[in-house]
Order: structure tokens, then sequence, then C-alpha cells
């Protein structure tokens, strides 16, 4: 006898109480678990009873505003946020998107543009990526889901736009992903996504992961096809060993 999954668990939080009654009806009429919170203080009380699956916020709140509140989450565990603004500003979607947000919708929306967005960012983060440490070799563990690595001992902390990139490199960990799938998955609504946004992206991941980020060991370029994450051969742990030693 299979056991049916559990519904998504999203927590929704804004200020506006009207808006609130209504999307939490449209949501659960669409199979979704639903709490609520009127501010980002209420919404950390939530968290204390239990970790949704996906973050709904809006930017622009009393007491605190919605970028403190996923800046504060994300410090704790790569939760997925999706931002609800009344500001349309390309600028201001780049750097949230950078910042802490999987997605941005601006308001006034209809209802399914949201849904559709919630359902492309489950899909996006539910890239079987394991759900604890990913050891790539004796110099580097991944713990994606607190958004941070282990390099030689030492805490280094992600950005949500690198997690995002490491989320769908590690969900196809020894095989090649191509920068327009890494694009989608790290930037799928700016206003024009560029293929920098993944090599700047991918030069910050090594200066922070490799030991030498002109030679990676963890974060191969394919040229002509995009990029690939694999753990690290004897060869190539003995060979960074010796680099690190000589340095």
């Amino acid at each position: 006898m299979t056991t049916a999954p559990r519904p998504v668990r999203i927590l929704l939080v804004d200020d506006d109480p009207n808006l609130l009654v209504v999307l939490v009806d449209q949501l659960r009429d669409d199979g979704f678990e639903v709490a609520t919170a009127r501010d980002g203080f209420e919404a950390i009380r939530r968290l204390e009873q239990g970790w949704p699956d996906l973050l709904i916020v809006d930017l622009m709140m009393p007491r605190m505003d919605g970028l403190t509140l996923a800046r504060q989450i994300k410090e704790r565990a790569d939760l997925p946020v999706i931002v609800l603004s009344a500001v349309d500003s390309g600028d201001s979607k780049a750097s949230t998107l950078e910042a802490v947000a999987e997605d941005y919708v601006t308001k006034p929306f209809h209802y399914p543009e949201l849904r559709a967005r919630i359902h492309r960012v489950l899909r996006r983060v539910g890239d079987a990526v394991p759900s604890g440490a990913l050891p790539l070799g004796p110099a580097l563990i991944l713990d994606l889901q607190k958004r941070r690595a282990i390099v030689d001992g030492r805490v280094v902390a992600l950005t949500p736009a690198e997690s995002r990139l490491l989320y769908a490199l590690a969900a196809n960990l020894g095989r090649v992903v191509s920068t327009e799938t890494l694009l989608a998955r790290g930037w799928s609504d700016a206003e024009v996504p560029d293929p920098s946004y993944v090599w700047v992206t991918m030069r910050r991941l090594r200066q922070k992961l490799e030991a030498d980020p002109d030679h990676p060991v963890y974060l191969e370029t394919i040229r002509g096809a995009g990029y690939r994450l694999r753990r690290a051969e004897m060869g190539d742990s003995e060979a960074s060993g010796a680099d690190r030693a000589s340095r």
C-alpha cells in the first residue's frame, strides 16, 4: 500500500489581511498546506513550530520588512523564497533574486501567475540532492541545506545564487550541466538572463572551494557543453594537498 505524498507546506507572510484570506483559500484549493503571518516577527515564531517547504513574503512590511526576514531565514537554512512586491524595477528584482529569493512576483498579480511560479520554484529546488552533508573529497564537504561548505575544516558561507548553482550541479553529480540550465536554475526571472551571471558565480565558487581556482578539481568546465561537479580522485587529492603544502 503506497502512502500519499504529504502536501507542500507554505508560509505566507503579508501585512494585508484581505490578501492573506484570498490567497490562503486559493492555495488550499490547490492542495497546499498554508500557514500565515502578518509580519517578520510572527513569521519567525511560526518557524520555531516547524519549517515549511516554501516562504512567500511581501517585501514591504512594518516592524520587519520581507528582505530582512528572508536574510535571517537564509542564515539558518536554504529555504526557498518567493518575494511579493509592488516595486516593479529590473534592478530591484535582480538584486533581490541575487540576495535572497528564488523568484519575484510584482503586485498586483493574478493568482495563476503565482501558482505557476510556485510550481516552478518547487521543481527547481526538488533536485535530488542529499539532505545532509555531501563529501566531495578530503578537503571539501557541501552542506547545501545550510548554504555552506566545509573547506579544509573551515566553514565557508554560500550566497543564494551560489547555492542554486551547486544544487543543480550536485543533483547531476558527475554529469555535465549546460550553461543554459544553470542560468534558468539561478536567474529565471532576470529581465535579460546573461550567461555572464553563471561565469561570474562559477568564478566566485572556485575561489571559495578550490585549492587552486585556476586548476579546479571539483568544478570542471566542459568546453562547449557546460560545467560538471565531481568528486576528487586520489590523485586529485594528493595534488591539492601538495599545492596547499607548497604555499
